[in-house]
């Protein structure tokens, strides 16, 4: 899959999000790279920022939080183009739920894995 039709699939699975929670998102960027960082080469996705739940009254003019979905190792792990963009969606409803202060283990256990 081109980086292209990567970057679509993250803009289908985005859209795939119910428009009220993509309304309750503040302040996040979203991007497509193509390998993590090499201490961690298996890394699907990464949030960076701080959660809506650690936020308090004085948090304002910060920088965007960062959403950031890696091309390589999804194509690595999955089969085929089907497998790439239920992956891809899985990945995005994931790194949108640390957004909101959910952590892994209950994403594990919700099926967001």
């Amino acid at each position: 899959m081109s980086r292209e039709e990567f970057e679509e699939a993250v803009g289908d699975a985005l859209d795939q999000v119910p428009v009220q929670l993509m309304d309750l998102l503040d302040n996040v960027v979203f991007f497509v790279e193509d390998e993590p960082p090499a201490d961690d080469p298996d890394l699907l996705g990464v949030y960076d920022g701080v959660p809506l739940t650690e936020r308090d009254d004085m948090f304002g003019g910060a920088m965007p939080d960062r959403i950031t979905i890696f091309r390589g190792p999804t194509l690595r792990m999955c089969e085929d183009r089907e497998d790439v963009i239920d992956e891809v969606a899985v990945t995005v409803v994931h790194e949108i739920a640390h957004h909101f202060g959910i952590d892994d283990e209950k994403l594990h256990a919700l099926g967001w894995g």
